[in-house]
């Protein structure tokens, strides 16, 4: 039996995690619930914790600033995520394994069973070693996934990042429009998006502004530099942003020519 702690800072996400754990895997208790990596650390201080299923992106501390914390309470972790663009550097902070969102139930329980075996031969460095290497394998023979989580209230909408036009920022939310005209607000501020997709595609060009230079058809100067978008829409760039913004295209239409 495993001691086990969820972190995510979204109600969802943890309530969701906490049944399918509860209903499909035997081998947990679940010792603990946190919101953040500030009430994980508490939970590491009161319990005698062996696997925690980690959120990467929240809100204040991400998920990464947990694993000293774990690592020297001999916890184990398994990352939970969106964004399949945190699969390399979740390989490198020595985790046992990754789900994407939404988590399907077979990946769970395979995840958890490898945890069983690994904490079973007692943590030796060359079980670890094998463990990562297992993953590695395991993500190279992938296809690059291409598609994103995004949480709509009720759950998650699993979307291909192909397809978004722009992004917008709306407050402490983000609005993403759609090549199908369709858009869904996530309660998720911009920056947190910028640093998750890959940033030859899309590129920040205001404050308030995410393009997918897939769908950029010009950009010109007439009324201070607007990009204007394969679905008529125009966005200004921020005069800050303007030289960063011309590279990336320059960058962008010798890397999409040599594809």
């Amino acid at each position: 039996m495993l001691n086990t702690i969820i972190v995510d800072d979204e109600e969802f996400a943890r309530s969701s995690l906490y049944f399918l754990l509860q209903e499909n895997c035997g081998e947990v208790h679940i010792s603990g619930i946190a919101k953040s990596v500030a009430e994980a650390r508490n939970l590491l201080t009161q319990h005698a914790v062996d696997l925690i299923f980690l959120d990467i992106a929240m809100p204040g501390e991400n998920g990464f600033e947990l694993i000293p914390y774990a690592q020297s309470n001999n916890a184990h972790i398994i990352f939970t995520t969106a964004y399949d663009q945190y699969a390399l550097k979740a390989i490198k902070a020595n985790a046992l394994d990754y789900l994407l969102k939404p988590i399907d139930i077979d990946e769970l329980k395979i995840a958890v069973a490898k945890a069983v075996r690994f904490i079973a031969l007692n943590k030796k460095e060359n079980n670890r070693n094998e463990s990562l290497q297992s993953l590695a394998v395991n993500l190279a023979e992938r296809n690059e996934i291409r598609k994103i989580s995004l949480p709509n209230g009720q759950g998650y909408s699993l979307v291909n990042i192909d397809d978004i036009i722009h992004i917008a920022a709306d407050s402490n939310y983000s609005v993403f429009y759609f090549a199908n005209k369709d858009k869904i607000t996530v309660s998720k501020v911009l920056k947190e998006y910028e640093e998750i997709l890959p940033d030859h595609q899309f590129v920040r060009i205001h404050k308030s502004s995410i393009v997918n230079l897939n769908y950029l058809k010009e950009y010109n100067s007439k009324n201070g530099l607007e990009v204007i978008l394969k679905n008529g829409e125009k966005i200004a760039v921020s005069r800050r942003r303007a030289s960063e913004f011309v590279e990336k295209v320059k960058l962008y239409t010798s890397f999409d020519h040599d594809k």
